[in-house]
């Protein structure tokens, strides 16, 4: 009878795991936008500094628009839900 109950116990675990994980999924999405637009934008700042030698001004606008990027796509998920 107890083996019953701590099945019972795990499985009504696991379904509230997946459900946590499933509704956190967007939240995490976030944190990879706003540093993956960063280093991107900030990445081609950088490249394009280097071929037109304006060091580091495209590469400071770069930086600030990822950070733009990021944030507006934080602000979307955020006040979506």
């Amino acid at each position: 009878m107890r083996d019953d109950n701590r099945g019972f116990s795990l499985a009504r675990s696991l379904t509230y795991l997946q459900e946590n994980l499933r509704r956190s999924g967007p939240v995490m999405m976030v944190g990879y936008t706003l540093i993956g637009a960063i280093l991107l934008l900030g990445g081609i700042g950088y490249l394009i500094d280097q071929w037109m030698q304006t060091s580091p001004w495209l590469f400071l606008v770069g930086l600030l628009a990822g950070v733009v990027v990021g944030f507006y796509e934080l602000a979307k998920t955020v006040w979506h839900q």
